[in-house]
């Protein structure tokens, strides 16, 4: 069954291959679907006529499928590690006339294994995801295969530049256009040395020694960050709390010592990064093996978990999406907390003491209480009430 398009303003990009519906997916009035970078790529796309209908063609970072639907006549993998992004290019695949699986997606983290005549990638906040991906980019690249990668001037720096040319070629850039710029690439197929660093890890101590496993691109990646070191020293304990839910998990550390601190709960980890998912799992496993009920999902929020089902949910919550600084996600997450718990469940959350969540919370559950607070962050509980 396809998921009903989301009733918010849909914007018209006017490109050489044509005029295309779009929609941003969270919803942001404020926000459209494409950036100047974009446009740059698809302009240079037209220039170069080198796709026809049998062009294998990869985009990876698209963010709401702009590139994806405008070239969507060819063949085109999409690989993306958000499912918000994935669902905005299904959706705007329907809206302008395609069938939602015209764009082949990814399910996980791995990369298509097939050959591809061009590649074009979006520069993604993360340098360590870039990394990663220029290096798992190495096996699908023939000789002829045209590689372009496109940003905003102001996150284009020597450091993407170094990494494009260490790992894949000699690269040039071109004239910033509208605050944009293309990055073009030959590859080098002598460069074959080197490799991935990604999965990294470190070693967490709490009530036991644990290890850390992170895949390229998660927040806090090298060590326990100060939000969720003060929300796991407050970690809620007790028998009450038998279905508990690690919202917008990362690596999955505030469930793991939720589940540690709580050893008759079952734990749901839910992101919407199939980066994120992959590494709870992994150091779910390692902490826990088989011993402990667990279920991971890659939702938006939690738009799959029943209502009323959950005694506790934690969230260290988000306040951009790359590049794009916000609340619709935290607020989102908020909203779905409070519909999943059950009458007295409780939500407990961190985040930066400037960003005013205690609002937001006294809004949707007419309480909040402040736990713990450091010089920059504040621990809030709200429970739902009948």
């Amino acid at each position: 069954m396809n998921r009903p398009l989301p009733i918010v303003e849909r914007k018209m990009l006017s490109v050489p291959q044509g005029e295309f519906e779009l929609v941003r997916n969270p919803p942001d009035d404020n926000l459209q679907a494409w950036d100047s970078a974009d446009e740059f790529l698809l302009s240079h796309m037209d220039d170069l006529q080198i796709l026809s209908a049998h062009s294998k063609l990869l985009i990876l970072n698209d963010a709401c499928g702009a590139l994806a639907v405008a070239l969507a006549t060819c063949p085109v993998y999409s690989w993306n590690d958000s499912f918000l992004a994935q669902q905005a290019l299904r959706d705007n695949l329907v809206a302008n006339g395609y069938p939602p699986e015209q764009v082949k997606t990814n399910s996980g983290i791995d990369f298509p294994a097939v050959a591809v005549d061009c590649v074009l990638l979006k520069i993604p906040k993360s340098l360590a995801l870039l990394e990663h991906q220029l290096y798992a980019l190495r096996p699908v690249l023939h000789h002829d295969t045209h590689i372009a990668a496109a940003g905003m001037s102001r996150h284009i720096h020597k450091s993407t530049l170094e990494l494009f040319e260490s790992i894949l070629g000699p690269t040039t850039t071109t004239r910033a256009r509208k605050k944009s710029r293309l990055i073009l690439v030959e590859r080098d197929h002598s460069l074959n040395e080197g490799q991935s660093r990604f999965p990294d890890c470190y070693e967490l101590e709490v009530d036991r020694c644990y290890r850390i496993i992170n895949h390229a691109s998660l927040f806090s990646r090298g060590r326990l960050d100060q939000g969720s070191q003060l929300l796991i020293a407050h970690m809620p304990v007790g028998d009450q709390y038998r279905h508990i839910v690690d919202l917008g998990c990362g690596n999955g550390v505030l469930g793991i010592i939720a589940a540690a601190l709580n050893p008759s709960a079952n734990l749901l980890f839910c992101d919407e990064s199939h980066i994120a998912i992959a590494s709870a799992s992994e150091n779910f496993h390692h902490a826990f093996a088989q011993t402990r009920s667990v279920e991971f999902r890659v939702d938006d929020c939690l738009q799959t978990v029943a209502s009323a089902s959950r005694d506790l949910v934690l969230i260290n919550p988000p306040f951009h999406q790359q590049h794009s600084v916000g609340d619709a996600i935290a607020w989102k997450m908020f909203k779905d907390a409070r519909r999943v718990l059950v009458t007295g469940g409780e939500l407990r959350l961190v985040g930066n003491r400037h960003l005013g969540y205690h609002a937001k919370l006294m809004k949707l559950f007419g309480n909040c209480e402040t736990i713990a607070a450091d010089s920059k962050f504040v621990i809030l509980s709200s429970s739902k009430r009948a």
